[in-house]
């Protein structure tokens, strides 16, 4: 399974006046660092380019910048469903800064209710229109994720902004926990303050490469290099999705089953999909080895019938006994006890005898019969259902099968196929 990471370009929020001969910032064609993965956990191809540049992949996860994204911890309230949102809005009214209806709200992953629970709170219609630009270009996406969410162990990245003049003056420090997710400048001592003292153990560093020597001055210890796609791929493995409420509408459907389907292919799922392949092939050995001793079984009697013909009947000849074994033995058996003077069970005897025996004692006797090799037709008009299927239950008990059409009653001999 191949997975496109999208970074979304970060909202502007102040733009300047444009010159009259200028192209609007929302219709100029925007440019996506992207990378690909081809099993969600490793880098594959990056690079940029426009929507309809992007490369195809199976999974298609755009990611917001930090500052896009704003965090609101609340008590999950218990409401259903259609109701939900606006139960959240309730809670965060006095917390948001923008209309209520301007502002698109997601749920972290897994809530319970009546639990501590983080809200996502971001441009609604920003986030819209940027979906809206991938998917006109053809470009799916199936999650939107952020860079950087509230989680345990803290994490803390280093960065420079785009057009930054001086790496050094301009780094900025993205410090994560179970608190909140924050972005300050190392400049001043806002940084100093976002992080506790000392550093809790297990904390996660990293650093874009312009941003390292900063960080190490700042920090004054060594700090790894957490290249933008790398940091692109480890945030497209959380399990966050900011598409709820009305955004997820657009992934019903068929793309709800291809969204399922890629993440059962995720590394996640790894050793169930191995375990299902054990299963499956378990069962077709199974299956296999049954059918194997089921054919065994049935040409063993077919290599005793054989045996018992030519035991039987040696003036036969081996061709014939190879070609249907059971049609031999009948036949043999008929020579002779045509030879004995013997009716067999397909001459008119035995059957009118058997027709006979089960006669309803009501019903004069037939007015005409019908005879050919191996079958009886006799008259039936005027016979109830009833009558019928008296006849027909005690014919079968002697091995007669009885077929009832158009006031005549059919008698023939109920046969069990022999394998050839």
């Amino acid at each position: 399974m191949s997975t496109l990471i999208v970074r979304i370009p970060p909202r502007q929020r102040v733009r300047a006046r444009l010159p009259a001969n200028s192209v609007d910032e929302l219709e100029r064609p925007a440019e996506y660092l992207y990378v690909t993965s081809p099993d969600g956990v490793s880098v594959g191809a990056h690079g940029t380019g426009r929507a309809g540049e992007l490369p195809k992949a199976t999974t298609v996860v755009a990611v917001l910048s930090e500052g896009d994204v704003s965090w609101h911890r609340i008590t999950l309230p218990k409401a259903p469903a259609a109701r939900l949102r606006a139960a959240l809005v309730g809670l965060l009214e006095e917390d948001l800064l923008d209309d209520p209806d301007a502002v698109h709200l997601a749920l972290q992953p897994a809530p319970a209710v009546g639990q501590p629970t983080w809200v996502a709170a971001l441009d609604r219609d920003w986030l819209q229109r940027e979906i809206a630009r991938l998917q006109d270009a053809g470009v799916l996406v199936d999650r939107a994720v952020p860079m950087a969410w509230p989680d345990e162990p803290p994490t803390g990245y280093f960065d420079v902004p785009e057009g930054a003049d001086t790496p050094a003056g301009d780094a900025t420090l993205t410090w994560s926990n179970a608190d909140g997710v924050a972005t300050v400048r190392l400049q001043g001592g806002l940084a100093r303050a976002l992080v506790p003292q000392p550093v809790p153990e297990g904390t996660r560093w990293g650093a874009a490469p312009a941003a390292v020597e900063a960080a190490e001055q700042w920090l004054g210890a060594p700090v790894p290099v957490l290249p933008i796609e790398s940091r692109l791929v480890g945030a497209a493995r959380s399990r966050w999705n900011l598409l709820q409420f009305d955004l997820a509408r657009k992934t019903r459907g068929v793309r709800a089953l291809r969204s399922a389907f890629g993440e059962f292919l995720s590394a996640r799922w790894r050793p169930v999909r191995v375990g299902l392949a054990a299963l499956v092939v378990l069962q077709l050995v199974g299956l296999n080895a049954w059918a194997w001793h089921q054919r065994n079984a049935v040409e063993s009697r077919r290599s005793a019938l054989r045996t018992l013909v030519k035991t039987t009947f040696p003036r036969v000849s081996e061709q014939d006994v190879q070609r249907d074994a059971a049609a031999v033995m009948q036949r043999e058996v008929q020579s002779l006890r045509t030879l004995a003077g013997r009716p067999g069970d397909a001459d008119l005897e035995p059957m009118l005898q058997a027709a006979a025996a089960a006669w309803p004692a009501a019903r004069p006797p037939v007015e005409s019969v019908r005879f050919e090799p191996g079958k009886l037709t006799l008259a039936a008009q005027g016979w109830t259902e009833a009558e019928i299927e008296q006849f027909r239950s005690l014919l079968r008990a002697g091995g007669w099968r009885v077929d009832a059409a158009e006031g005549r009653l059919s008698l023939t001999r109920a046969r069990t196929d022999i394998p050839a």
